[in-house]
């Protein structure tokens, strides 16, 4: 589909101009869902709850349930096309926005949730999009209230914010190239669950089964762990469970800076690894940059000759959380923790070095493929991103001739 940059006119015929409204202008109704007591136990009606809102989409990996199985109002019920505004959750989530698209037979949604209706010149579908554009967040983000780990936002909190809103046709136009990326972006994330799929049975064949045959040494003979403070000029490194050790400024989003100085924080090196208190959902991460960390991690620094891929690997892997890293968890339920002595002195795998070297490369070629998948899933997220903020505040038209086929007749 084509563009127009100008933003005036196209081969003499005039674009009207983006209409900028007030949310509660274009709104007919809204909504909270039902305050229903939730079990996991399957029964006949779903709950869409908060954790069930993507940006834009709906996520069915963990469904809650109403126990009795019976609605409190048939105002509950969602319906195709519903747009879901999240009113609670963390300040960095919190305005969440995703449009049911009936992912599930019959569900309701619960009272953390808001249901947006509008008026028949805009389209769902739009909104849907508009709502997770970056000058969407920015005013949402803005009207967000509460502490950083329980937010929140309601209608008359967002009910003035201010919308360019195109005419109707060319919010049809728009939704639909938008969505082209969408399902690019789809296409890609299900090749690289696929990939990630045959990477996890290598793991199995080529370390899960081979571990009791290998020599056994204490993590404490391999590592030190590692104190260094005082580097407020390094760089500010997150520590996550799907991308290791980065910097900060790689994470999408809004991340909470440290208040005050950073002279606590402790230096990481590449080739070093952290353990969280919470590592036990995840595995050890490997950092490859240099930088500081928070100092609730502990900082694992080889001391021996290791193949730092190969222990990069076997430290995600289902095998050693399983077997070995649940060793060292303390605690039960929510109040699990790492205990860094516990998992310093259990027996870990310490194959020869070419043995190590060998599996790593083995292991490697398949995780360079969805490295390389993840980074055009990126692209094309980076692409969406760039041509919502476009096309979205009227910086970038659609063209006439293409509006046109929107047009009712």
């Amino acid at each position: 589909m084509s563009v127009n940059k100008s933003g005036k006119s196209i081969e003499g015929n005039a674009v009207s101009a983006f209409k900028e409204v007030k949310l509660k202008d274009i709104v007919t109704d809204n909504c909270l869902g039902g305050n229903y007591e939730c079990v996991e136990e399957v029964t006949p009606l779903p709950v869409i709850k908060m954790g069930n809102l993507d940006r834009g989409t709906i996520t069915l990996e963990k469904i809650e349930y109403v126990s009795d199985g019976k609605i409190l109002s048939n105002r509950d019920v969602l319906k195709k096309g519903d747009i879901l505004f999240n009113t609670r959750n963390t300040l960095d989530l919190v305005g969440k926005v995703a449009m049911w698209r009936g992912e599930l037979e019959h569900s309701v949604f619960n009272s953390n949730i808001m249901r947006i209706t509008f008026s028949a010149n805009v389209l769902n579908e739009y909104m849907n999009y508009y709502f997770n554009s970056y000058n969407a967040l920015k005013q949402l983000r803005a009207r967000a209230t509460g502490t950083t780990s329980v937010g929140a936002i309601y209608w008359r909190d967002c009910k003035n914010i201010k919308i360019p809103l195109p005419p109707l046709p060319e919010q049809k136009a728009i939704a639909d190239l938008l969505s082209t990326w969408d399902e690019a972006i789809e296409k890609t994330e299900r090749l690289i669950q696929a990939k990630e799929a045959v990477l996890k049975g290598q793991i199995q064949k080529l370390i899960s089964r081979r571990c009791d045959s290998w020599a056994h040494i204490k993590p404490k003979k391999i590592f030190d762990t590692i104190t260094e403070k005082n580097f407020p000029e390094e760089e500010l490194l997150s520590v996550t469970q799907d991308r290791g050790v980065i910097p900060r400024s790689m994470l999408a989003g809004r991340v909470m800076s440290p208040d005050g100085t950073t002279a606590s924080y402790k230096l990481i090196k590449r080739g070093d690894f952290a353990i969280s208190l919470r590592s036990f959902q995840g595995g050890l991460e490997y950092s490859e940059y240099q930088g500081i960390i928070s100092p609730a991690y502990t900082v694992l620094r080889p001391k021996i000759e290791i193949n730092c891929d190969f222990y990069r690997l076997f430290f995600k892997s289902a095998v050693f959380i399983d077997k070995y890293l649940n060793l060292a968890v303390i605690g039960i339920r929510d109040g699990k923790q790492i205990s860094i002595p516990d998992f310093m002195s259990i027996s870990i795998p310490y194959p020869r070095l070419e043995e190590q070297k060998q599996v790593a490369d083995i292991l490697l070629s398949y995780q360079k493929e969805i490295d390389l998948l993840k980074q055009l899933a990126e692209k094309y997220k980076s692409q969406k991103c760039g041509l919502m903020q476009k096309m979205m505040t009227g910086e970038w038209r659609v063209k006439l001739e293409i509006i046109n086929q929107y047009m009712e007749a």
